[in-house]
Parts: structure tokens; sequence; C-alpha cells
């Protein structure tokens, strides 16, 4: 299918796969999309400023670039700075279609339907929309689709005026007259109160006045103040909605001016806000600001989970703003054709952008998209997108699967570094955009959203998953069932059951590998399944177990994770990442192991009350582990501390020896001369090269599949214990 895309400062339309259909998702064969001449023109002129301006308007990011150099050395630096600047920013918001697919739990939309849809990064200007419920509304038989595009705009018009609550027979004005004014003005008077309107672009003014304003003013002709005065028999007005885009602090100031005492400003627009403290402590004037499309914008449960707000506590909800717009329009009451000025195909998107930041542009424009006949149609939907055709390679031929922000900023630059042994022939990414950027950027074969794709490629020895973590498990069996070596991010899987589909790939079950079993034989079986331990391939940790190999008692290893907070609502702590200590911990339980050579013989587990619910007892505890050899091991992990204090800290106890390894950057050895030192290296590189060359070589698993299972239980087991 045809996108637009936004990729260093310009406008390109290229072939992306379509996304698969997901539970609660419906898919929308595009009809029509809109562009408005504020918030998307707004983002395209954001990211043609050079790096310079960008650094000056954001020194926060600069800080926090400098520390990641600081930290990881300039190779792995400019993979991160690539991985952002070279994306392709889907551009668009709202749009309207025929449903041609719905989701598992979708019962109320059905293929056929007439729809409009909401949302930047799923209502894109594109061929196929991949919407979540949510954000999907049916339109109404006496609204045609053109008009129906306006939807996610005439929500944020129609929340702003909610957010006046205003009644019948009040006075607003509202302060900038475009593609959102005209809108604000149309409900206003729909709601029965009376308008006044001010621009300074005087064919704003006269549409204002046409679409129902009582009075519009060019307001650098006129005094606003002593038209308000005029309108309002000297009062002010009851409510000024602003709708303009500008960092000029007047224009709120201006709004405090002309309103009554007692009265509200609305902020819908995006201006200036130094304001001056006198306006408000002379009229007491109620300062608010208006949330885009209402109530359950950016509330990942209401968006993307579809979970709905009671009617009877939250009557308008972003859907039912969305709802209320349409009904609008098909009952004549909005209008919008003399607003969406002009259309242009998706080919000519270029040229729309072009034409909206031009003298005399458009206050919005449509693109069109040609809806399909069924053989068109399924020329569409293709998954894949070849980019090159290419013979057969001897080396590892390996597939992205999840092509995040980890997955672009260490394993592809890796998988780079290392391409005398890997070749990339394929990324699989949800959305088609960042798998086409990416697969551009690291000369793969082919992209696609399907994930059947690489698993029934021929061409494909392995597949590394980068995906979030309640598919890996599942990703995992299909891969090794499809006969394929597999890296996967940790973790391996979630839950025991989850881990004993997993072996069960191999015809084992959890009970073979009991303590005292044998493990005979396990090292041999294929294919090759690893995790991403890292840790235990840096060179800190390599050192660190060549100076204790010969040691005569058993260790006592600290380990300190500053781990950092992370919200409680972020997909980490919820459903699909299993919290911090499965999704992370995993790391440390695995260095542990691999210091001690031994099995555990007991874990103790130990997590704080919080006093508040912002905090979690599974960010917060003390795991100390016994092994059979009679070394201790103990995990101090936290999110209680400060940032200005490294992550990870690992004192190691042996033999008259201490070992301190500092955040991977330095391992230092107390009693030994012995010791190393670089820019922070948790193994990542050299964890892929031990993959690669095991399958290249017949070497053997880089981490045994006992050692794969005890880290996975023992996160599990650690993870139920800071819950009692």
């Amino acid at each position: 299918m045809k996108q637009v895309l936004l990729r260093r400062g310009q406008i390109e339309v290229v072939e992306v796969p379509v996304p698969l259909i997901e539970p609660g998702y419906v898919l929308v064969e595009v009809a029509y999309s809109l562009i408005s001449s504020g918030t998307e023109i707004g983002a395209i002129g954001g990211a043609g400023k050079s790096l310079i301006k960008r650094a000056i308007e954001k020194p926060d990011k600069v800080m926090e670039l400098m520390e990641h150099l600081h930290h990881h050395g300039v190779k792995k630096t400019v993979a991160r700075v690539r991985s952002k600047v070279d994306v392709g920013n889907p551009l668009g918001y709202s749009c309207s279609g025929i449903v041609i697919q719905v989701g598992e739990g979708i019962t109320d939309i059905r293929p056929g339907d007439r729809v409009a849809c909401a949302g930047a990064g799923v209502a894109n200007h594109a061929e196929i929309g991949h919407v979540p419920r949510n954000l999907v509304v049916k339109v109404p038989e006496d609204c045609d689709l053109k008009a129906a595009a306006s939807m996610t705009l005439g929500a944020i018009a129609l929340q702003g005026v909610r957010r006046a609550d205003l009644r019948l027979g009040e006075i607003v004005a509202v302060i900038g007259l475009g593609l959102l004014g005209q809108l604000v003005v149309q409900h206003l008077r729909a709601s029965g109160c009376h308008v006044i309107g001010f621009d300074i672009d005087p064919r704003r003014v006269r549409l204002a006045e046409e679409l129902g304003a009582d009075k519009a003013f060019n307001s650098i002709e006129v005094s606003m103040m002593n038209e308000v005065l005029h309108f309002t028999s000297g009062y002010g007005v009851d409510a000024t909605i602003i709708t303009a885009a500008s960092q000029n602090n007047e224009i709120v100031q201006q709004a405090m001016e002309i309103t009554r005492k007692k009265g509200k400003v609305i902020l819908v627009g995006d201006v200036g806000l130094g304001l001056k403290r006198s306006p408000f402590y002379e009229k007491e004037i109620d300062l608010l600001i208006s949330c885009s499309y209402g109530p359950g914008r950016y509330d990942e449960c209401y968006e993307r989970q579809g979970l709905e707000y009671p009617y009877a506590y939250v009557r308008w909800t972003e859907n039912r703003n969305m709802q209320e717009h349409l009904r609008l329009i098909a009952e004549g009451k909005v209008k919008v054709e003399s607003i969406i000025e002009r259309e242009y195909d998706i080919d000519e998107a270029s040229k729309a952008y072009e034409d909206l930041q031009g003298e005399g542009r458009p206050l919005a424009v449509l693109l069109r998209y040609p809806i399909a006949d069924d053989r068109l149609r399924t020329e569409k939907l293709s998954t894949k997108v070849v980019l090159r055709s290419k013979p057969t390679s001897d080396r590892v031929r390996i597939a992205i699967v999840g092509a995040g922000s980890f997955a672009k900023s260490m394993h592809l630059p890796n998988l780079q570094e290392l391409s005398n042994l890997y070749h990339i022939r394929a990324i699989v990414s949800a959305t088609g955009s960042n798998a086409k950027v990416t697969a551009e950027q690291y000369g793969a074969d082919y992209f696609t959203t399907d994930f059947e794709e690489v698993l029934n490629d021929p061409e494909i020895d392995a597949i590394l998953i980068c995906t979030r973590h309640h598919l890996h498990a599942r990703q995992v069996i299909a891969a090794l069932n499809a006969g394929k070596h597999v890296y996967c991010e940790k973790p391996l899987a979630l839950t025991k059951d989850e881990l004993e589909s997993v072996i069960s790939c191999y015809g084992l079950s959890l009970d073979d590998f009991a303590s005292g079993r044998p493990k005979v034989g396990y090292a041999d079986i294929q294919p090759i399944l690893t995790v991403g331990f890292n840790r235990r391939f840096s060179p800190a940790a390599v050192k660190a177990k060549e100076i204790i190999k010969a040691r005569i008692n058993p260790l006592v290893v600290v380990y300190r994770v500053n781990a950092g907070y992370i919200p409680l609502d972020n997909w980490v702590q919820g459903d699909e990442g299993g919290g911090r200590i499965i999704g992370e911990a995993c790391h440390m339980f695995d260095l542990f192991n691999y210091l001690t050579g031994a099995e555990v013989e007991s874990i103790d587990v130990s997590a704080i009350s919080p006093a508040t619910e912002h905090v979690s007892t599974r960010d917060n505890l003390v795991a100390t582990l016994k092994y059979i050899d009679g070394s201790v091991c103990t995990l101090i992990y936290t999110a209680l501390g400060t940032a200005e204090m490294p992550k990870e800290y690992i004192e190691i106890y042996c033999d008259g020896k201490t070992l301190v390894i500092d955040d991977f950057k330095e391992l230092r050895v107390h009693g030994s001369k012995a010791g190393w030192r670089g820019h922070q290296d948790k193994g990542h590189l050299r964890a892929l090269e031990m993959f690669g060359s095991s399958l290249v070589d017949g070497s053997g698993w880089p981490i045994s599949l006992v050692e794969l299972i005890r880290v996975t239980e023992i996160s599990i087991f650690v993870d139920h214990g800071a819950r009692q």
C-alpha cells in the first residue's frame, strides 16, 4: 500500500506492507484523509530545522546525547541518532473509508461499514488504516466520506467548546479563525451561543461570518477590546476560546482583556503563555486547557486496549465527541465543504503540503485514495515488500522481528559490525513504515508486517526476536517449530506454562530439568536457542570469571541495580512486559549463575512495603540466592534512587580478593593487578558473535538450555515472591 511519510524534512509517498489485523482493531480502506494547515505543517517545520536549532530548543536532549556518548562511545551514539533521524514518521490523524476487516472482539462494526478514524500513528495518510476500536466511528447515512474525514478536527473543536461549559445565549470570542476556529464557530452556534471572531486573515474573517459568527473582525484593523465591548454592552465575553497557533504571548493577554470578570479562557491552539498576573487577579478568570479530542485521549487503556468509560460518569469521551461532530454534519448544522478547499491524489501529497505552506494557503485539504476492486485490493493488502534479490549467502541469514528503538540502536548496528558472520535477510515490524525505513537503512532483502513470512522463508537460518515480552514465548515456539535457530531478547517466557511450552519444542518438559537429573545430550539438540543474557559476555564479567575460576571457597556477590523509576502504567509493568524482575533482573540472575557455575539451593525474597501507590514492590526488593557450592549472591534491585548514580555495581568477594564491576565500564580487582577498563560494554556484540559462530562452526549453544531454563525459573519465582 502507499503511505505518506516525513523523512529528513521531506514528504515521501512510499510503498509499505499492510499491517496485520489485531484483536480490538479495525482495518479500513481509506477514501479520504485530511491535512490541516496547523498541526501537521508545524510538525514539518520542526523536522526541517537544523540540528543546531533543534539543540538550542531542546538542550535537555543534547545533555542526554552527551551522556550516552560518555557511556557508550561514538559508534553506538551515532547508531542511536541515526535510528531517530532516519526514521520515516507517518503523517496524518484524520481519515474516512470503508471497513475491510475487523479484529477479534469487535461485534458492532462489520466489513463494508463506512467509518471515520482518528489518531496520530493510526489514522495515517495511507491506503489502509489499522485503527483501534475506540478511535473509529460509523459515518451517518447523510454524511459523505469527504466531510467525515474532518472528524478528528471536529472532535478537537467540540472538546474546546465543552471545556468552556457554556449556557444557551452566552457570548463567546474565538481568536484564530483557521480550520479549528471555523469548526468552533459552528459548534458554538449549534450550542445556542453568540459568537464574535478575530483573525489577521480577511478571507478567514469573511468565511467565519458565512458559517455563523455574529461578528468577525480583522484583529489588525480594529481594536478587539472596543469591538467586544460594543458587542457585549460593555461587559466582555463570557468565554474566549483560543484556536490560534502562535508563540506570541500577546494573544492570551488579549483574551484575558476581552473576557468578563469571572469568565473563562480556553486554550485549544498552541500559543505563548508568558502571562501577566493582573488580568487573572483583577477578574478572577479561569484559564483552562482543552486536551485534544476529549476524555480518553492519551490513555493507553482507552485508546489501544478498548476500555470504555462509563456513560453515566464520562458523558463525552473522545469517541462520543467524534460521533457528535458527524451527527451535526449529517443534520446540516456543521458545514465543512467551504473549509476543505482542495483535493489531491495521494501521489500528489508533496504538492498538497507545499500548497499548505504557500501564499493564500487553504485551511485544509484532502488526500483522496482509490477504493479498489477485489483484484486491486489484494495487491494493496500485500504484507511484504522486496528490496533486492540476493543469492544464497554463506553467512548466517537472519531476520529481525520487532524493529523498535533497542533493536535499531543496539542489535542492528552490531549485526552490521558482524557482517562477515551475518546477512540481514528480513525486517519484521508491526508498522509498515518502520519496517521499510529500517530495512533500507540496514540493507535487508525485504521487509514485512507478517511474522509468518520469515517462518516460511527457506532462505532464513535464524530469527532475532526483539518484540514486547508477552510475544516472546509464542514467537520462539513458532520459530523453533519452523526449524529456525533463535536469538530471543530477554525474557524467554513470562510464566512457567510458557516456559514449559518452549521446552516441549524439544520433546522435553520441566521435570526433565529438575535439580539432580542428568543433563547429558542437552547441548546437542537443534535448532539452537539462546536468550539475550548478554552481561555474561561483557569484558568485565569474562575477566572476573577468569580471575575466580581457580577459587577454593564459595563466592559472596552483591549486585546493586539503581534501576530508575518507570511509571506503573508503562507497558513494561503490565501484562505485555511481565514486570521488571522477569524483564530485566533476569540479567542479574544469569550473571550469578555464570559466576558461580552451580545450581541454586534456595532463594529468599524481601520486598519493601510502599507507603504510596506509585511505588511497586516488584521494583524494590532484595533477593538472596544460596548455591549448592556454598556461594551466596544478593541482588538489590530498586527504582527509588537518583539517576545521578550509576545503574549497576557489583562486588565479588573470593579467596582474599575483592572484584568490583562498575557499570560495566570498569573491573577493579583489589588484591591483584588484573582488571579491565573501557567504554560501557554489556556484552551485546559478543553475545551475537557467539550465537553466529555456534551456527557456523557447530561450537554448541552459547548458553546451555539448562541455564536458560534455570534463569527463567528464578526470575518467575522472585517476581512471585515480591508480590507476597
